[in-house]
């Protein structure tokens, strides 16, 4: 094999790596659809529950991890050095392989135990947001600063109660981020090579609720959620295409929204459930239709706070304001069936939902991860098992499991405010 020959063989092997199938490396997956298209997954536990693969110790924080070939990418706080530090580790065994720890005061924000973004991962870079607005692009394989950004300083952005949230999204050669900066720059789109500016737009309260993108109306279109509307945008210059106003009282609009067929969908704890009808020949929206207003508890349709729901066919499937799993008919808003069995009845109780085939995995707020079948006929759970204990929270939170777990190898990998675990969830 010839040296030129030999180089365009490893630029193969090397490139099919970073595109693997089975890489988990973002908010919510490949496609930050949530779901997790890789086969051979197991429909039964084993006795004892899925075997654990390792292990390790880590800090406090609500990131999620991201998994690119055999590195997994976590964010931590250490309260006592008021630090954030990102952690790059090995995904086979845990072990660490480097860590960049930086300062990070946490001043005027609730839930204090540590960073909310899950990272972003791609083209050999890790993008990553901390509560109070350090925006990092680091070197995935040795961590070093490419370039940084204080957003607070830079884009004017004060911190909503519950910090910064929203995982960075890439698009071509922009990463674009949901921070609340002033004036006019709710959510910027940076080069993703040098974080220089490239736009910002919309003169808005940010939210919490991630920017996702979707193909519509013959159009590329970037979907922002704010605290007041919902919003697209072109993703390549920032000029709107369309809003449509959803006031989210306490500015909760947390869950990411959801793009299925002709229909976009939010919904937030306090102010419930929107259905818009998304126009196929050009990017427009309307209401399709919108939850009655009523309080946080008799809830009409779905009230949802930290979990987004799944989509399925002409029905989805969500954990409500506390905590009860419903199945609805997309069309109409009518609830078909609730059950707390996965969940229990709690403020704020969660589940996150990640479908695989035919089932859908929910790793709930208690540490467990069930497998069920959720249909028009209701939940049907296949399997339960405990992997973690959840840990007290801040500001006297109950002992919690929240941060969004992620999917990859055949393997599930979930963190808590002590440790992170790797467990194998093959079909035998």
């Amino acid at each position: 094999m010839t040296v030129k020959s030999l180089g365009t063989f490893l630029l193969v092997i090397l490139g099919s790596r970073s595109l693997r199938a089975d890489d988990w490396p973002q908010w919510r997956g490949p496609e930050r659809d949530g779901i997790w298209r890789e086969d051979g997954i197991l429909r039964k536990f084993p006795s004892g529950g899925p075997r654990v693969i390792w292990r390790k110790p880590i800090r406090g924080g609500y990131s999620g991890p991201s998994v690119v070939g055999d590195r997994l990418y976590v964010m931590d706080r250490s309260a006592k050095e008021e630090t954030e530090r990102v952690l790059c580790l090995d995904a086979e065994n845990g072990d660490t392989i480097w860590e960049h720890p930086y300062p990070a005061r946490y001043r005027g924000i609730d839930y204090t135990a540590g960073p909310r973004a899950t990272p972003t991962v791609h083209d050999g870079r890790v993008y990553t947001l901390g509560a109070m607005g350090d925006l990092l692009c680091l070197g995935a394989a040795k961590g070093e600063v490419l370039w940084e950004k204080e957003l607070k300083k830079e884009y004017n952005v004060k911190p909503l109660v519950w910090g910064l949230t929203a995982a960075p999204l890439i698009e071509k050669n922009l990463v674009i981020v949901s921070c609340g900066g002033k004036p006019s720059a709710c959510v910027i789109a940076l080069d993703r090579r040098t974080g220089e500016k490239a736009w910002k737009a919309i003169d808005d309260v940010v939210g919490y609720a991630p920017p996702v993108l979707i193909e519509s109306g013959g159009k590329r279109q970037l979907i922002q959620w704010t605290a007041r509307n919902v919003v697209s945008l072109d993703p390549a210059n920032g000029e709107e295409y369309w809003r449509l106003p959803f006031k989210s009282q306490a500015d909760l609009s947390v869950m990411t929204p959801v793009h299925h067929g002709d229909y976009l969908f939010i919904s937030s704890f306090f102010s419930g459930a929107l259905l818009m009808d998304l126009d196929p020949g050009e990017p427009k929206a309307k209401v399709h239709w919108r939850s009655e207003e009523t309080n946080e508890i008799d809830t009409r349709i779905l009230h949802c706070m930290i979990s987004t729901p799944q989509f399925r066919g002409d029905h989805f499937y969500g954990v409500d304001s506390y905590g009860a799993l419903r199945g609805i008919e997309i069309a109409t808003g009518k609830r078909l069936w609730e059950t707390l069995e996965p969940t229990r009845k709690a403020r704020w109780a969660n589940a996150h939902l990640t479908p695989n085939g035919d089932v859908t995995f929910l790793w709930n707020e208690h540490g467990e991860l069930i497998v069920a079948r959720l249909t028009p006929e209701g939940y049907s759970e296949l399997g339960r098992a405990h992997l973690l204990e959840p840990t007290a929270g801040s500001q006297g939170l109950r002992a919690v499991t929240w941060a969004h777990p992620a999917y990859s190898g055949k393997r599930i990998f979930v963190r808590n405010d002590e440790e992170i675990l790797c467990a194998s969830l093959a079909a035998p």
